[in-house]
């Protein structure tokens, strides 16, 4: 019976890796739904991008306050989850504190952990207050209420709850207290102790500690804050190329070159077996490139996109934030259905476009890039809005009254305004 503890310490492990990496392939698989596209660009200048934003969060800090307590958050999450390391090989081999025979490094490195855990509980705690107490207008937002919110919080909640026992469990622990090194936060929590049943105080803590972080990596899954680990290959993936680039569509770029083709004949008929013409444009998720969809589910749900749109600002209806999240939330759903119906999608008469996201929204989009530029994990809604347009004109022919006009003009008069080109210096003579 000596092992038992042993036993379902390594039971509740593999369950809770390979929970993970079941979802981890569900996610792989939601992502291969759409379609694949070429790499473009060095990867070394992508590797340096991955650095610089994800890792190095140099746009976090743009917003000075909310970025510098957003560090401080993901390096107690990286840095203090060193630890479990050695939660794991006691876990394992019925040890204590394994590390501890390293001697005075080892209280370093848990008094560094214990200042983090501190700053870490203090930070979130300013979270929460700016989205319940405070609220500020852009956690506010229609598309921020139920679900969104509810995520938000339980995420401080968990944070909170972590960094709790971890001090707790340092501060019960009368092996590490009698070290007097490493205990900088524990050390003025233990008197409070005193008195009570340290042992099974730190056991409980400790086993809660492990459980809890077990169900906090399963739980990203079904979180925006999948962002903790899709971050890093979405800044790799993001487009190296300006920000006002524009991508051709391949058939469109072919049909073009065959009407300037002086030698083409534009009675020719397709061979039998010829491929099916490509889709012009999005409508659902299944048009989507799959950088787009890692887009989708590295949201943050921040809010700084919508923040910064111009349309949003004057009243509009459009807001990035939504688009990201509508999409997210129709690839989940079609998910499901592929799950339900044994790995194949069976109809359900919904779409991305019309369904999740209206008309009304991606007409009010100015094309600014504010949303690209803002997004602090290199997110592109504005891809996807423009290629919900783009299915809408040429598939739809649904373009706005004045669109179309324009659009008359440039094909009648070689520009968007109404004057025959003969006449467009009359005002010269005005």
């Amino acid at each position: 019976m000596t092992f038992l503890p042993n036993i379902i310490f390594g039971l509740i492990l593999v369950a809770g890796i390979g929970f993970f990496v079941r979802n981890i392939q569900r996610l792989r698989r939601n992502i291969k739904l759409g379609v694949d596209i070429p790499i473009e660009g060095p990867s070394k200048q992508r590797w340096a991008n991955m650095a610089r934003i994800a890792l190095g969060q140099s746009k976090m800090v743009r917003r000075p306050i909310s970025g510098l307590l957003h560090i401080i958050v993901y390096l107690g999450f990286i840095i203090i989850n060193i630890e479990v390391l050695e939660i794991v090989i006691d876990g394992l081999f019925g040890t204590h504190r394994i590390f501890s025979s390293i001697g005075s490094i080892y209280g370093i490195l848990i008094g560094t952990f214990e200042i983090l855990a501190l700053l870490v509980f203090i930070s979130v705690i300013f979270f929460w207050t700016r989205r319940n107490v405070i609220r500020l207008k852009r956690f506010m937002s229609p598309e921020m209420k139920g679900w969104p919110k509810q995520d938000a919080n339980l995420i401080i909640y968990f944070e909170i709850i972590l960094m709790g026992l971890f001090i707790t469990m340092n501060a019960t622990d009368v092996q590490f207290q009698a070290m007097d090194s490493g205990n900088v936060i524990s050390g003025f929590i233990a008197p409070f102790f005193e008195g009570l049943p340290l042992h099974d105080i730190e056991r409980t803590a400790w086993w809660l500690h492990i459980i809890g972080i077990l169900i906090f990596l399963n739980y990203l899954y079904y979180s925006k804050h999948l962002h903790i680990l899709l971050a890093f290959p979405n800044t790799y993936f993001g487009s190296l190329k300006p920000n006002g680039h524009l991508n051709n569509i391949e058939s469109v770029t072919n049909e073009v070159k065959l009407m300037m083709d002086p030698d083409a004949d534009p009675y020719a008929v397709s061979e039998d077996g010829a491929e099916v013409p490509e889709k012009f444009g999005v409508s659902d998720v299944f048009d989507l490139n799959r950088i787009q969809l890692l887009n989708a589910y590295t949201c943050t749900e921040c809010g700084r996109c919508t923040s910064e749109c111009p349309a949003n600002q004057t009243g509009k209806k459009l807001s990035p934030r939504k688009i990201m999240m509508d999409t997210r939330d129709r690839l989940q759903e079609v998910a499901k259905n592929i799950e339900t119906n044994k790995g194949k999608f069976i109809s359900d008469g919904k779409q991305l476009l019309g369904n999740y996201v209206s008309n009304e929204e991606i007409w009010a989009c100015t094309s600014c890039n504010a949303c690209v530029e803002a997004c602090p994990v290199s997110i592109n809604p504005l891809s996807i809005i423009l290629d919900l347009r783009r299915y809408l004109v040429m598939e739809q022919s649904a373009a706005p009254v004045e669109l179309n006009n324009m659009m008359n003009n440039i094909e009648n008069n070689g520009a968007p305004w109404p004057y025959n080109q003969m006449d467009r210096l009359n005002w010269n003579n005005e």
